[in-house]
C-alpha cells in the first residue's frame, strides 16, 4: 500500500468514527427534519420549550434567548468532545427548531446511552414528534449516526405521573424496568421516575419495512 492510499484509508476510518462529532448527519422524511442546532434556533426554542406545560416534566431550561444561545454553544462543544448529541426538531414549513432530542453517553463508547426530548405544546398530537422519534431511533440503531459500533442499549426516564410521556415510550416499544424513587427534582419536591429501555435488536425487529411513524 502506498503512503497516499494509506493516508486516505486512515482519514476515511477517522471520518467514520468521528464524523458525528464534526457535524451531526441530518435525518428527515416528508414531515420533519432533525438537524444540528443553529444559533438562530434560540428564539424559537425559548418560545416553544420554555412553556409551563412543557416544563412540567423536564429539567429546567434556559429562560432567555441568550440562555438558549449558550445552551446551543454547549451542545456543539459536547458533541465535538464525543459526549453528547442534540438534534433540533424542525417541522415541514418551519426554518427553526421547535423542540429537541438529546442523547448522552452512559458508557464512553455510546454502547449504552440515554435520550431525552421536549417539543412545543402546539405540536403535541400532530404526529411531528412521533415521526421525529422514529427518525432518531433509526439513526441511533441503524448505523446512521454512530456507524456500526453505535448504541446497543438506549435508556429513557419519565416522571411517573407523566402519562403522556410514559405512554409514548411504551408505544415506541421500550420496556419499563422499574421506579427510580425521587429521581426527578421539581422545586422542593422529589418525584419518582420510570426507567425505560430498548435494545438495538428489539428496535430493528419492530422497524419492519413500510412501517409508519407513530403519531404523538
Amino acid at each position: 500500500m502506498t503512503q497516499v492510499s494509506a493516508a486516505v484509508e486512515t482519514r476515511v476510518r477517522r471520518d467514520q468514527v468521528g464524523g458525528w462529532r464534526q457535524r451531526l448527519p441530518e435525518l428527515r422524511d416528508e414531515t420533519v427534519l432533525l438537524r444540528q442546532l443553529r444559533m438562530r434556533d434560540a428564539a424559537s426554542l425559548l418560545r416553544h420549550v420554555h412553556d409551563t406545560a412543557v416544563l412540567q416534566f423536564i429539567a429546567p431550561c434556559p429562560s432567555t434567548v441568550e440562555g438558549f444561545e449558550r445552551f446551543i454553544r454547549w451542545t456543539h462543544a459536547e458533541r465535538r468532545g464525543g459526549r453528547h448529541a442534540c438534534y433540533g426538531i424542525v417541522p415541514r414549513g418551519s426554518r427553526d427548531a421547535v423542540g429537541i432530542i438529546q442523547l448522552w453517553s452512559i458508557e464512553r463508547d455510546f454502547s449504552t446511552a440515554e435520550w431525552g426530548f421536549a417539543i412545543g405544546e402546539s405540536f403535541w398530537g400532530t404526529g411531528v414528534f412521533g415521526r421525529s422519534a422514529h427518525l432518531f431511533l433509526d439513526g441511533v440503531f441503524l448505523d446512521r449516526i454512530f456507524g456500526k459500533d453505535g448504541v446497543y442499549r438506549l435508556e429513557a426516564r419519565a416522571v411517573s405521573d407523566n402519562p403522556r410521556g410514559n405512554g409514548f415510550l411504551r408505544k415506541l416499544g421500550l420496556t419499563s424496568e422499574g421506579v427510580l424513587r425521587g429521581g426527578f427534582r421539581r422545586g422542593d419536591s422529589a418525584l419518582d421516575q420510570i426507567m425505560w429501555s430498548i435494545l438495538a435488536p428489539e428496535w430493528i425487529r419492530r422497524r419492519s419495512p413500510g412501517s409508519s411513524p407513530l403519531a404523538s
